[in-house]
């Protein structure tokens, strides 16, 4: 276990690398510069062109590309990823500020969207065909056909502006996590639910699973000592991917609720061209991703001794 961890950092290097030189690429060919966003960032004046030129300077943006490139990767090996060209203030510092904000956001979101659909998946493959399980498949098909904005603007109305029951914006306690965590749960709970019910039904029809019934084993020792261990396998999963990618694509539900996650951060940058605060972005955020799929490969090898690592699908 320990050397196939070892094994997916040290593949993980050139993956990472790639990523963070295609990010620099498509940040230096997008059209505009950060040099004319510091000095216009009100809009009133265009400044000259020696103003621009000092400004290039200043920020290194005169350097040829590959010895920017080069210098920034060294400062991230010695732990620097620099500053940012519009608020000059340290990368790291933004980040390590704003990262656990996203984090709670995704653990919540994560929770919601496994446990609901866990739930409702496993309720609607033990009473299969009956009422309640075509009533869930058809209101899954609706919760998928949702835009995620359409949403967060009907949750605000309702709760926020109605009700008042919860705030619209910032952070704080939980109840500012809980709109903006149900709405990126929401479609990702209707595809738990159809994941747990499909595998949940396919151990049904399995030898074991039929075995164990015809020796009288009732339904609820059969039901959560027998088929869901290996039902939630392909879930587990499931939930890894979404949990990896709602800590890099948050950006409406941070963005519509002012959350000031990472997300939010990134888009502030593409607006701006702060390309050191993207590389660092594009760089945690697929250090992240390889975190969460060699968490998820070690669960699922620890719940199935069958599963060899680095065999999951």
């Amino acid at each position: 276990m320990i050397s196939y961890c070892c094994k997916r950092i040290l593949t993980a290097v050139p993956v990472l690398l790639g990523i963070s030189l295609l990010a620099f690429i498509l940040g230096v060919l997008s059209p505009g510069g950060p040099a004319e966003f510091v000095l216009n960032q009100d809009g009133l004046y265009a400044p000259s062109e020696e103003q621009l030129e000092a400004m290039r300077e200043e920020l290194g943006l005169n350097k040829p590309l590959w010895l920017r490139y080069g210098l920034w990767l060294m400062g991230v090996l010695q732990g620097d990823l620099g500053s940012s060209y519009i608020t000059g203030r340290d990368i790291a510092a933004e980040i390590a500020q704003r990262l656990p904000v996203t984090l709670e956001l995704a653990v919540l979101a994560l929770l919601m969207a496994g446990v609901g659909g866990i739930f409702f998946g496993s309720i609607c493959a033990v009473y299969r065909g009956s009422f309640f399980d075509n009533f869930v498949k058809n209101l899954t098909n609706v919760m998928l056909s949702i835009p995620g904005f359409w949403l967060a603007l009907i949750l605000i109305l309702i709760f926020s502006e109605q009700l008042r029951w919860l705030p619209t914006s910032g952070t704080g306690s939980l109840k500012y996590f809980l709109l903006p965590a149900f709405v990126l749960a929401f479609a990702t709970m209707a595809t738990v639910c159809r994941f747990m019910r499909g595998a949940l039904l396919t151990e049904f029809g399995r030898q074991y699973f039929l075995v164990a019934k015809v020796r009288g084993i009732n339904k609820f020792n059969l039901l959560t000592r027998y088929a869901l261990p290996n039902a939630i396998i392909p879930v587990i999963a499931l939930l890894g991917n979404y949990f990896a990618s709602v800590l890099g694509g948050s950006v409406i539900a941070e963005s519509i609720f002012a959350i000031p996650g990472i997300s939010s951060m990134a888009l502030e940058a593409i607006r701006y061209r702060d390309y050191p605060v993207l590389q660092a972005y594009v760089l945690v955020s697929g250090c992240t991703l390889i975190l969460v799929m060699v968490t998820v490969d070690l669960l699922i090898a620890y719940l199935n001794p069958k599963v060899k690592l680095g065999e999951r699908s």
